[in-house]
């Protein structure tokens, strides 16, 4: 039934799709104009930035399938710092997006997974994240994972200001 793999340059348009469904499923209700929406998601989930974005040697994705249909992505950021964590060795978990409807059939657990065992088998000492403080779903799914809260930022789109998390997992050390 679910079926995740590394995402290659012929998924690009699932996942701009599948970005711009799922923000809209999280985040529309936070947008008062819907033009700072769609201008984000021109911005954010153009296919042919997508498609960039897989051939660089910096990015991962994985992509998620229910029965053939895609519903869901992660993507790692290998190399990136963050102020709240400027440890050098950081990987960036930049997103893990899933369909509304498949939210119940864990298969964001799946995705993080996938996406911890690559950074566990990584040189990166540390993997951080930003989350929206009012996502409690996210927030508790992340602290399940092990993340700690290391930082907080505000994010600006169009006219809404959005309060988030930085949520940081430090790598076992063996």
């Amino acid at each position: 039934m679910i079926q995740i793999r590394t995402a290659t340059i012929e998924d690009a348009q699932h996942i701009a799709l599948l970005g711009r469904i799922t923000f809209t499923e999280t985040f529309s209700e936070y947008f008062r104009d819907p033009q700072d929406l769609f201008d984000y998601y021109e911005r954010t989930f153009d296919v042919s930035k997508i498609r960039e974005s897989l051939q660089k040697d910096n990015s991962r994705y994985w992509i998620a399938y229910w029965n053939e249909l895609p519903v869901g992505y992660a993507k790692l950021k290998i190399h990136s710092d963050t102020e709240s964590l400027p440890t050098g060795q950081a990987s960036q978990l930049q997103k893990i997006y899933v369909l509304k409807e498949f939210l119940d059939k864990k298969i964001g657990k799946q995705l993080m997974d996938q996406l911890m065992t690559y950074f566990t088998e990584s040189a990166k000492s540390h993997i951080w994240l930003a989350v929206l403080k009012s996502n409690d779903r996210a927030v508790q799914f992340y602290y399940r994972n092990g993340f700690k809260v290391v930082g907080e930022h505000l994010f600006r789109i169009g006219k809404e200001t959005f309060d988030f998390y930085i949520l940081s997992l430090e790598k076992e050390k063996v």
